[in-house]
């Protein structure tokens, strides 16, 4: 059971470390995704005492206070979302994250966007409407036991990859984050890219001891260790140069360089 709450929000434009600005509709996230690095400092932050993936506040004046805040601030990439998925369940009822991107693509912002829900494709009329926007897709793994264990919640890796080609087919520039890398077949999960993501970006993120136990607990491989994952990006990267695909290697292990 999710525990849902309406709440006010002060600021939604806010700075990111990654692009200029992110907007974050929801506090929580549905999808409870097993590695999601925001579960380390969210709930704290929200003051729930309920595990991650157990509630989501809902910010109901999002897309009032954003379109305030535009008027202020200067022109520069919005990423929907950083600490939440932009197209969790609540969206399908409340549309926060397509009221936001209205204003959005009215006030000339560039705007990126990652998911792992199909919902996304609700608003390829929207996305329409921008003159600079990135959708993109988390897939890890190619491998939909893994996924289900690791990404409850979200989309089937299936529908996933359709929904890329679907938005790439709209004339969307897309991409694909692989990350955190899950156990699977590098070289299909490639191959079922190709041709639907513009450009893919692999996560080299460093995994937790609470991360690496839960592939033990569920027998994903025997050993998960730094070496593994350097062998699963070698290969990944390895078909991508192969296919002529763009690709990025990003968040890197301090003293163990990803392959280029």
């Amino acid at each position: 059971m999710i525990k849902i709450r309406e709440i006010q929000a002060k600021s939604i434009l806010n700075k990111s470390k990654i692009y200029d600005y992110c907007v974050n509709c929801y506090t929580g996230c549905a999808l409870n995704c097993r590695y999601c690095y925001a579960a380390l400092f969210m709930r704290r932050y929200s003051g729930h005492s309920e595990p991650w993936g157990a509630f989501v506040d809902v910010k109901v004046n999002a897309a009032e206070v954003l379109a305030k805040q535009v008027i202020r601030a200067k022109k520069g990439v919005v990423w929907l979302s950083s600490v939440c998925d932009a197209y969790q369940p609540l969206e399908a009822e409340y549309k926060l994250t397509r009221r936001c991107l209205e204003i959005l693509a009215e006030a000339r912002f560039p705007a990126a966007l990652q998911t792992k829900s199909v919902l996304v494709l609700r608003d390829i009329d929207v996305f329409k409407t921008f003159e600079d926007i990135e959708v993109g897709f988390t897939i890890a793994t190619e491998d939909e036991r893994t996924a289900r264990l690791f990404e409850p919640g979200a989309s089937p890796i299936a529908a996933r990859i359709e929904a890329l080609g679907t938005l790439k087919a709209s004339g969307v520039r897309t991409f694909a984050f692989v990350g955190p890398l899950l156990p699977g077949h590098p070289e299909k999960l490639v191959a079922s890219l190709d041709g639907k993501a513009d450009k893919v970006f692999v996560d080299r993120m460093n995994y937790l001891d609470t991360i690496r136990s839960f592939y033990v607990r569920h027998n994903l491989s025997p050993a998960m260790g730094d070496a593994f994952f350097a062998a699963q990006t070698k290969r990944l990267v390895a078909e991508m140069k192969k296919r002529g695909m763009e690709y990025e290697v990003v968040f890197e292990w301090e003293g163990n360089p990803a392959p280029r």
